[in-house]
């Protein structure tokens, strides 16, 4: 039987260190801990709408007039970011000599894993929470992630 003063510990870890999941098992017990993951992605708005706002100020700051300028469309028109919900190091597959979660073509649904972040010794599964077929991969494998940073686009289904 596990103690109960050791599974609000685990539970205050959690929270304090926005995990999602964590999985702990030796020769006598096994504890998996799951929380939902309330972080939306707010910031991830403010990730694709400077470019467009910035991809559409620049024709009306050119010598050229305004009527010759070419409408500017933008690349993430109508595509959905995956942001990462934590801090810390991205992998896209789950070992060296695995295959990559997913790769551009990819069909997700909401419960699909695209890659893992390690934070504090911990990997992380993260998943889409979208359908669709994924358009871009913003990072590489490796590579450290913020809070809130688009990781891949997805163009919805």
């Amino acid at each position: 039987m596990i103690d109960i003063r050791k599974l609000k510990e685990l539970v205050r870890l959690m929270v304090e260190n926005d995990l999602v999941e964590i999985d702990l098992h030796d020769q006598q017990e096994q504890v998996t801990l799951k929380r939902p993951n309330t972080l939306t992605p707010p910031a991830v708005v403010h990730h694709t709408a400077p470019t467009a706002f910035m991809a559409a100020a620049a024709p009306a700051m050119s010598a050229a007039p305004a009527a010759s300028a070419a409408p500017v469309s933008d690349p993430n028109a109508g595509l959905i970011p995956i942001a990462s919900p934590m801090v810390g190091t991205l992998y896209q597959s789950a070992g060296p000599d695995k295959p990559p979660f997913i790769i551009v073509g990819s069909t997700v649904g909401p419960e699909s894993v695209v890659c893992l972040v390690e934070a504090m010794k911990i990997f992380n599964e993260i998943k889409s929470g979208v359908s669709g077929t994924v358009e871009r991969i913003l990072i590489r494998s490796g590579d450290a992630v913020e809070f809130g940073q688009a990781l891949f686009m997805v163009r919805p289904s």
